[in-house]
């Protein structure tokens, strides 16, 4: 059976096949959420635009994930009659109705203001995470077919041969990585990791198509496994910074992947990557087991300093949640290697041994109404023996969700690893 490690691997594998539309006049256009991480991959392969096209599914009422209907986010309704037929009507209006509306949200949530990018006369490559009944495929391509596109591609990396025959039906060619002869019935097990994709990491992904090629894919074989991770580092790169995870979280964190991309943008190159394998992180301990993250984080360290864009330049730490001890204790092991090291919303007293042996420079970023991880991190502030700040950033939580305050997070991190980096 194929399986991929995630999202990213599927999209990655699956922009292998779509080769022959590098740099044409083809647009990605990815069914959110989980098709957008899929769509990046294909869009900075092929050199070409990303967008995204809204349907959403109608589940039954006693069977939310079967569905009944599609609907776009100018109001298509696609159904499977039989089925439509069986349910109450007054609760089918409700149903649409409120599928519509979510479809509006989301196409001004993601879009921000731009325009959907123009699809008459071009190549429209439709791109989700898999596809398994294809009825919100179906109704995705009526709406793309409104919009006079040339030619119309679906490009999915797992899907079942019926499925896959019923849509050839209606598009110019269905490209997948694996069609399997007997469909496992849900498209999560054909992958590793299926975690859930969330809002703000598809507006991430969507906002920073304009600096598709300021990142690229890496594998970092240490500590005996293999993990995937993002490097950046821009022409004249001032350092790279080395981002530690926190609990549960991964390389795809739209927290730090906003900061990252602040940091690029002030000429600090960034590595991303998840310091477990995606079945170390369905055991719940691993994810607070600091000496395993902090050999990891050492070994990624060891892994980027052999690396050519590395050669010469000082690194430094960002560590947010648990991933704050990690870099912390890295930091005390690794001595003069790193330059800087940033904490948000951390735990850095789970490192108290080791801070006296930190030598470098650190900034501890904390909410304002974050109480309990603000007096651990003044505990911390105690033990640390190197030039140190404690930043409180006034009313934010714990995960800097409001207004603001990641972006205050981004300023005060970038400000720190330019001074000293």
């Amino acid at each position: 059976m194929m399986e991929f490690r995630d999202r990213v691997d599927a999209g990655q594998q699956l922009a292998e096949k779509l080769a022959a539309y590098r740099e044409s006049d083809a647009v990605v256009l990815a069914l959110p959420r989980g098709g957008v991480v899929v769509g990046v991959q294909v869009a900075r392969a092929l050199h070409v635009p990303l967008d995204v096209i809204i349907a959403r599914k109608i589940g039954h009422p006693q069977a939310p994930e079967y569905a009944i209907c599609a609907v776009t986010e100018s109001g298509s309704l696609l159904c499977n009659e039989a089925e439509r037929a069986r349910v109450d009507d007054a609760w089918f209006e409700r149903a649409v109705a409120r599928e519509r509306a979510e479809a509006r949200r989301r196409r001004e949530a993601y879009q921000a203001g731009r325009s959907p990018t123009p699809l008459a006369g071009k190549i429209a490559i439709l791109v989700d995470d898999g596809i398994a009944t294809g009825l919100t495929m179906r109704a995705a391509i009526l709406e793309v077919k409104a919009q006079r596109p040339r030619e119309i591609i679906i490009a999915i990396p797992v899907i079942p041969p019926e499925t896959a025959t019923v849509l050839r039906r209606e598009v110019a060619q269905v490209i997948t990585v694996d069609i399997p002869p007997v469909f496992l019935g849900a498209v999560g097990a054909y992958y590793q990791d299926f975690r859930q994709v969330e809002d703000e990491e598809v507006m991430h992904l969507l906002h920073d198509d304009s600096h598709v090629n300021d990142e690229q894919p890496v594998t970092l074989a240490v500590d005996g496994v293999h993990l995937p991770g993002m490097l950046g580092v821009p022409p004249d790169a001032k350092g790279i910074v080395l981002f530690a995870h926190g609990s549960g979280s991964s390389r795809l964190s739209p927290r730090n992947n906003y900061v990252a991309r602040v940091l690029r943008a002030a000429g600090v190159g960034t590595l991303l990557f998840d310091l477990l394998t995606a079945e170390e992180d369905r055991l719940y301990e691993h994810r607070f087991d600091i000496p395993l993250l902090t050999r990891r984080l050492i070994a990624a360290t060891g892994w980027l300093g052999a690396q050519a864009p590395a050669q010469g330049r000082a690194l430094g730490y960002f560590g947010a949640s648990t991933g704050s001890a990690s870099a912390l204790e890295a930091a005390a092991e690794m001595g003069s290697r790193i330059s800087a090291v940033v904490s948000r919303g951390g735990r850095p007293d789970l490192a108290l041994p080791a801070l006296p042996r930190v030598t470098c420079p650190v900034l501890l970023i904390v909410g304002g109404a974050d109480d309990v991880v603000i007096d651990l991190n003044r505990t911390a502030y105690e033990h640390l023996q190197s030039p140190k700040e404690l930043l409180i950033v006034p009313h934010a939580t714990h995960l800097f969700e409001e207004p603001g305050t990641l972006e205050e997070v981004a300023r005060q991190a970038t400000d720190w690893f330019t001074r000293y980096l």
